[in-house]
């Protein structure tokens, strides 16, 4: 007797959406989804938020790599010279800081990697009313244990409550690399801002708060290690940075 197919749940439609179910798996999916409208409409909602961000960083993951990682990756380029050039480049400042070293990342790399991401991600979802987040903010455990599980890590949206800000819930996002998550708030006005978190930096340390402003969406962001986190919200920069200090003390590793 054929046992009948386990339950569908959301690694299930996320593994669907990414294409990363076996053929089996995708095919008792697929048959569920055929009978389950409600699942269906969220699987087509994934589907248009995956095009959307892909659309949103294609010009980011189109860029060239710079030169001076490439020449990290030379296999006659042994671990002394790499070394040596990293410290030749730190001092001359020739490359501003893009060093031939995974140790350390420089400032335009971060922003690339943490705080532009941030911020169309806060475009694409802080506008949106029915479907702000995937998972709301009345069920915060599964929302962490299901972020958690994703990104690799304790993932755990910081309470901003002083700030005058309330959990709405979150979301997946992709990532160069792995994937991010995405925490939104709201006041009491309805006014939005979003917790970006994503991991995967490599031997970083950098604490140091930086500000950004692309087209008039503020952010503050920092490094905790191999964490990436920024803050993001049209709010003025002395309110965004207190938001961002509850968030850092909460969050610091």
């Amino acid at each position: 007797m054929t046992p009948p197919p386990a339950p569908v749940d959301d690694f299930d439609l996320h593994g669907y959406v990414d294409h990363q179910l076996p053929p089996a798996r995708r095919e008792e999916v697929a048959t569920y989804l055929a009978a389950n409208p409600e699942a269906a409409a969220r699987v087509a909602d994934y589907q248009s938020q995956n095009q959307a961000l892909g659309a949103a960083f294609e010009g980011v993951l189109a860029e060239p790599v710079p030169p001076a990682m490439l020449t990290r990756r030379r296999p006659w380029l042994g671990a002394i010279t790499r070394i040596a050039a990293a410290l030749a480049l730190l001092f001359t400042g020739g490359t501003a800081g893009w060093l031939a070293h995974d140790s350390l990342l420089a400032p335009s790399a971060i922003e690339r990697t943490v705080a532009e991401p941030a911020a169309y991600a806060h475009r694409a979802f802080a506008g949106e009313f029915r479907h702000p987040v995937e998972i709301w903010g009345d069920n915060e455990p599964h929302l962490v244990t299901w972020l958690s599980s994703r990104l690799g890590m304790p993932v755990r949206p910081p309470d901003l409550n002083q700030a005058g800000y309330w959990l709405v819930g979150g979301r997946l996002l992709p990532a160069r690399g792995g994937a991010a998550a995405q925490f939104m708030y709201q006041d009491d006005k309805g006014g939005r801002i979003t917790l970006y978190v994503r991991t995967g930096i490599i031997g970083n340390s950098e604490s140091r708060f930086q500000f950004f402003d692309q087209q008039g969406v503020r952010l503050v962001y920092w490094v905790d290690g191999p964490v990436g986190y920024a803050l993001t919200g049209p709010v003025d920069r002395e309110h965004l940075l207190h938001a961002a200090q509850l968030a850092y003390g909460q969050t610091k590793r």
